[in-house]
């Protein structure tokens, strides 16, 4: 069956019970060709020309033009666009034309970097003589990383790699920086977040050893589409940017689908597990031949889907059993070449992936997506979906929509969805925690002197201080030097993680299943846990938090464990207030503690909870950054004179502005945290308070103190208008609440929320 036809295939299923909301249909785009100012060198031309490219798109013509004659630039355009072109022809060309020219290609996962190997192979073979080119990462075996140091004129790694094995070390690449003429940033859109703000502290020490060795290379990145690529890249490199984002590239024909789980009770508002649809989906186009990949934000829930789809194909199609995988990050490297490699020869029909796959890696020609909920951002949406069609045949998008506040405003309001411009990216260089440990790398690397707030701003003075009152700088002659007692400070930074430390999760045997971060294990792998891997279910029988393991036994059960915790905010300073009609806002510094304290076993029938039992982990606290309003007495008043609960309605607002946030900054929901209370020890107020989730903060809450009242009225339109009585996970609900989504009043909420939007005038 082909992807048109299988629509009409589903409205006739006896498992249909119109879930179908909406179908946007996204007709084919010819091309759009464009000319470079100045041709390519004639060997590369003859090249392309074998390899049966004659034209360029017109977003191509323009980034390697601007690329070539000196300007740092961003390609914002969507998947399969040809954005690697972008980068390869003027790194080709400067490499033909001269000899000591290198290139610097920086990849997100080992993988990309893998696939764009087989691609400059390919282009390789096709030139007078082979180019010097090789992976620079953690699996490179010692011969071959000193044969690239020494030779290559193209080094392909990541920005862990470049912060621990490049930079530390860099009088060991001295010709290769000195001869440095572009650096590519590939998938600029995933730097984000506390990863972001360390790869913008990368990025601006790799400049400065470059200006040291004589060279300033040209950065080239490519994105996907965001509403901010030109400032995003600038926040990362610290450069002036060109945004080159009109695609000129064809694309097939799509019929992207909004499928919204059917009720399962009219009064609760309660519906079908999108999960659940999402496997029959997957199971569905599997059987019948039709190559997809579904997408989850989660590992366990890939894992689940994974199981799920396997016990339909068991009944309906055994022969599709095997041509099933799963797909996520956490397995090992082999492990997950192995899949990639079974899924672009068609060995494999489906994988069910967290967004490990949403990135460019080359995966063969897919005709169907099933994205499982929301996947939090317009931008990794559209990414998600462009993982089928590459083939510009005719492609299929389901997404599933989760019962919570975002993805049900969504199935009601479609056209949102598919008229909303992307969010922004937001990653912060000046964030102190990340700040304070990349000028420690740089101090290792070089003295730090006053010229170096050029490259890191104007609080490297400030944090070079702070350095020093831990022992790690030392002033001396108006320079920085590092005199701490690591061998090398960057071995002692996690570039990915809020925490540095890791924790192996091993089974029965004593066998690496995978690793996590320590600072998620209270809540993942607390003793009692239930923790799925490769579609199997695992109990931990002991988490040892200072030895860094957590044991776990595989276990046939039919729950699923939910941690309880409790959280504590005390504010430490407000830098910025504002009046916002009955309200008053404030952005400010604000010190988090939050602790497991409980958790739950939830039969998978029916979501009943079988059983709360006691926890006692230890708290962890830190500071970040928050925004947080005033509930004005009056409608504290109201709400009271109504009978109705003030904290319950409190605890909605927080819970259904936190799930819509998402709407307005590139963010994922775990990445922000909130608390509200009728009255706040620090100010004694009523007050809803909304952080980002990470040490030092990351912009989120800055960007959500600029938007509050659209963030007001998006809040309210979501809870007034779910056909609920009481509340529920597609409004004021939320997965992740520590009390167990208790207390929770709807009626205050709508009220309070109504009240502010209408205070705005």
């Amino acid at each position: 069956m082909d992807t048109r036809s299988f629509l009409d295939y589903l409205r006739r299923h006896p498992a249909y019970r119109g879930q179908i909301v909406h179908v946007e249909h996204l007709p084919a785009r010819p091309a759009r060709y464009g000319w470079l100012d100045v041709p390519l060198h004639p060997a590369l031309e003859e090249a392309l020309a074998a390899l049966g490219i004659a034209r360029l798109y017109t977003h191509q013509a323009e980034a390697i033009s601007l690329a070539r004659s000196g300007r740092h630039v961003v390609v914002a355009t969507p998947s399969a666009s040809g954005k690697t072109l972008c980068y390869n022809l003027p790194v080709l060309d400067a490499l033909l034309t001269e000899p000591e020219a290198r290139a610097l290609y920086l990849f997100p996962t080992k993988a990309l970097a893998q696939d764009q190997m087989r691609v400059l192979e390919e282009v390789s073979r096709k030139l007078p003589e082979p180019l010097r080119f090789g992976t620079y990462d953690g699996d490179t075996p010692p011969q071959q990383r000193s044969r690239l140091r020494r030779q290559a004129q193209i080094l392909l790694t990541n920005p862990d790699m470049l912060h621990l094995g490049i930079l530390p070390n860099h009088t060991l690449w001295q010709r290769f920086l000195a001869g440095l003429r572009y650096v590519v940033v590939d998938e600029a859109h995933v730097y984000r977040g506390v990863f972001g703000a360390h790869v913008a502290g990368i990025l601006r020490r790799l400049r400065r050893l470059c200006a040291f060795y004589g060279s300033a290379p040209t950065f080239i990145a490519a994105s996907a589409t965001m509403a901010n690529p030109g400032e995003h890249l600038q926040m990362l490199t610290g450069l002036p940017v060109q945004v080159v984002d009109r695609d000129g590239a064809p694309a097939g024909s799509r019929d992207f689908v909004l499928w919204n789980p059917p009720l399962l009770s009219e009064a609760t508002g309660e519906r079908r597990s999108a999960t659940a649809e999402a496997a029959f989906l997957f199971a569905e186009l599997v059987r019948l031949g039709i190559r997809t990949i579904a997408f989850s934000r989660a590992r366990a829930v890939a894992e689940l889907i994974l199981r799920l789809a396997r016990e339909e194909l068991a009944r309906s199609a055994p022969e599709r059993v095997e041509r099933i995988r799963a797909y996520r990050a956490g397995y090992l490297p082999e492990e997950r070449r192995e899949i990639e490699q079974a899924l672009f020869h068609g060995k494999l029909l489906g994988v069910t992936a967290t967004n490990a796959l949403e990135l460019g890696i080359d995966v063969g020609d897919l005709d169907a997506t099933v994205l499982n909920g929301y996947p939090g951002t317009i931008a990794s949406t559209w990414q998600q979906a462009g993982r089928s069609g590459r083939s510009r045949g005719h492609a299929l998008t389901f997404l599933v929509t989760a019962d919570n506040p975002l993805d049900q405003y969504f199935a009601r309001h479609p056209r949102d969805l598919f008229g909303r411009p992307h969010e922004q990216a937001r990653c912060d260089p000046a964030n102190p925690y990340v700040l304070a440990e990349q000028l420690a790398c740089a101090a290792f690397e070089l003295p730090l002197g006053p010229e170096d707030e050029e490259v890191f701003g104007p609080t490297l003075h400030q944090t070079a201080w702070e350095l020093a009152e831990e022992g790690r700088l030392s002033p001396r002659g108006g320079r920085w030097y590092y005199t701490g007692r690591a061998r090398y400070p960057a071995e002692e930074v996690d570039i990915r993680a809020t925490s540095a430390e890791s924790l192996d999760l091993l089974d029965e045997e004593g066998n690496l299943l995978e690793t996590i971060e320590a600072v998620s294990a209270p809540y993942r792998v607390h003793p009692g846990a239930i923790y799925l891997h490769q579609g199997e279910s695992y109990r931990v029988v002991r988490l040892d938090l200072a030895g860094g393991v957590a044991r776990l036994h595989r276990a046939e059960v039919h729950y699923y464990t939910q941690p309880l915790d409790r959280i504590d905010l005390r504010i430490l300073r407000s830098v910025r207030h504002r009046q916002l009609g009955l309200s008053r806002a404030y952005l400010g510094a604000v010190r988090v503690t939050q602790q497991v304290i409980a958790y739950r076993r939830i039969a998978h029938a029916g979501e009943r909870v079988l059983e709360e039992v006691p926890l006692d982990m230890p708290p962890q606290t830190f500071d970040t950054v928050g925004v947080w309003f005033d509930i004005p007495e009056e409608i504290c008043r109201e709400v009271a004179e109504r009978g109705l609960d003030l904290a319950g309605g409190l605890h909605a607002v927080e819970h259904a502005a936190i799930g819509l946030l998402p709407l307005y900054a590139m963010c994922d929901r775990l990445d922000i945290g909130g608390l509200s209370t009728p009255r706040h020890p620090d100010t004694g107020r009523a007050q809803v308070f909304i952080y980002d989730a990470i040490p030092g903060g990351v912009g989120i809450a800055e960007r959500g103190f600029g938007l509050l009242s659209e963030l007001w009225q998006a809040t309210w339109e979501t809870v007034r208008d779910c056909p609920c009585e009481d509340g529920c996970p597609g409004c004021i609900h939320s997965p992740k609440c520590g009390s167990g989504n208790q207390p929770l009043d709807k009626e205050a909420a709508v009220l309070i929320l109504e009240r502010l939007v209408r205070g705005l005038g």
